[in-house]
């Protein structure tokens, strides 16, 4: 089996910044893990991409010059992270900036150009890593799901299964692996609501370490319709875009008290999709950045069956962990082998998703 050095790229809903990883992998399972590292967009860029997602799909005149610095802060990122680390890998994946998903309309939108990225890195790059999912019928979304049956394999152990991966982002979504049994769909607001709430007070860029929700009181009645939301309840594969949910369940209520609620409805959210999966969960991996916030870990932990734990307890790095699945995504398109499946979005048989730019073409 060849075994690749892969260099992935991600930048989350939330656009708080480029993940960068690379790996060694035969896209099977990974032999070495590599340096990783966030760098954050410039900050005219990442306010521009934030407006964009927030129009909801409208507003396209504007994505082509988006897209361009989209792609040239990656350079960036991407010519600084190579030299820092003395890393010449065999590829790139860039899975661009999200800023429109609507598996609905059988639509996803990653602004960036792959091959203007590999022309200024004169490597190879791999993107369009959610085009061949769509196009046979699925969601596009979860990606990460074939890389948590490889990290569970590899790291954690069998004795742990079923085991579940809750990647709490922008969006929260979930990975069920019971062996070679994979399920995996999206859940719902992960951290978007609350983290668009704390900015709109104008009390910071985020809910730090849970101390604002911790201080509030959660506006029961207003949770109870909330979590309504028929979505919540449906089976998947599903997925949504960051848009698909509003908070406007708590306008009225003070800083601290919507604050808690918005936390209580993530939590809510989560609880109601564990009754979706096939059996009792022994173990919940929490990835992603909800994962810092002590606050909404404990309401988990109270919630949920089996164990709740940081994904880091398992020393699998929560904060790289989806750089390193686009990694893995890339060696797999490099090795013939599919990266998405009917049980993770829906397709209507195994996808090998994206595709190989080469640098000068």
């Amino acid at each position: 089996m060849t075994v690749w050095s892969i260099v992935g790229t991600i930048s989350g809903t939330s656009a708080d910044g480029i993940d960068l990883a690379e790996i060694k992998t035969d896209g099977r399972e990974v032999s070495a893990f590599g340096a990783a590292e966030t760098v954050s967009y410039r900050p005219e860029t990442r306010t521009r991409v934030l407006e964009a997602a927030a129009k909801k799909g409208t507003d396209r005149e504007a994505w082509p010059n988006l897209a361009r610095a989209v792609t040239e802060d990656h350079a960036e990122a991407v010519g600084a992270f190579l030299g820092k680390h003395a890393l010449v890998p065999d590829a790139v994946v860039f899975h661009g900036q999200t800023v429109w998903h609507d598996p609905d309309a059988g639509e996803t939108v990653q602004l960036g150009d792959p091959q203007l990225l590999a022309d200024i890195l004169k490597l190879r790059v791999i993107g369009d890593v959610r085009l061949a999912d769509m196009a046979a019928g699925g969601q596009g979304a979860p990606l990460v799901p074939v890389y948590h049956q490889a990290l569970a394999r590899s790291l954690v152990g069998g004795g742990q299964e079923p085991i579940c991966f809750l990647n709490i982002g922008g969006v929260s979504n979930l990975t069920f692996v019971d062996g070679d049994t994979l399920h995996a769909f999206d859940i719902g607001p992960g951290n978007a609501l609350l983290d668009d709430w704390i900015r709109r007070h104008e009390a910071g860029d985020y809910d730090a370490g849970g101390e604002i929700s911790a201080n509030g009181k959660v506006a029961e009645d207003r949770l109870s319709d909330a979590l309504s939301h028929p979505f919540l309840s449906e089976a998947g594969p599903k997925s949504l875009d960051r848009y698909s949910f509003s908070g406007g369940f708590v306008e009225g209520l003070s800083l601290e008290d919507g604050a808690a609620t918005l936390l209580a409805f993530t939590v809510g959210a989560i609880s109601k999709a564990e009754t979706l999966l096939p059996k009792r969960v022994k173990s919940w991996l929490i990835c992603g950045g909800g994962r810092h916030n002590p606050v909404l870990l404990r309401r988990l932990q109270e919630e949920l069956s089996g164990d709740v734990v940081s994904a880091d307890v398992y020393d699998i790095d929560g904060d790289a962990l989806e750089a390193q699945a686009m990694a893995f995504l890339g060696a797999r398109l490099l090795a013939g082998l599919p990266t998405t499946f009917p049980e993770t979005t829906g397709a209507n048989g195994p996808v090998i998703g994206g595709r190989l730019y080469q640098p000068g073409e």
